[in-house]
């Protein structure tokens, strides 16, 4: 256990921010699998599931929870299988 002050704020301070990343980190990974879900169906709202997934992805972003370049890829990643589908 911490003896400083400062050691113990940092302690409260890092689980606070762990439980606010896991929950951005779980909303983005839900979010993803339920476009690539109506990706591959071609249901008729995947775009509209699609465009919630990259604003979340981006929110994470400026909160620092992921990296930019993560960011870009799975962006890309998701954007590529739309356009895809959208081609088919």
């Amino acid at each position: 256990m911490a003896n400083l002050k400062a050691s113990k704020k940092d302690i409260l301070v890092n689980a606070r921010n762990k439980k606010r990343n896991q929950h951005f980190r779980s909303k983005i990974k839900t979010l993803v699998k339920k476009a690539q879900a109506a990706i591959s169906t071609k249901a008729e709202n995947s775009e509209a599931l699609v465009r919630d997934a990259l604003r979340t992805i981006d929110k994470t972003v400026t909160k620092g929870v992921i990296k930019k370049q993560t960011a870009a890829r799975r962006k890309s990643r998701l954007a590529r299988a739309l356009n895809k589908a959208a081609q088919a």
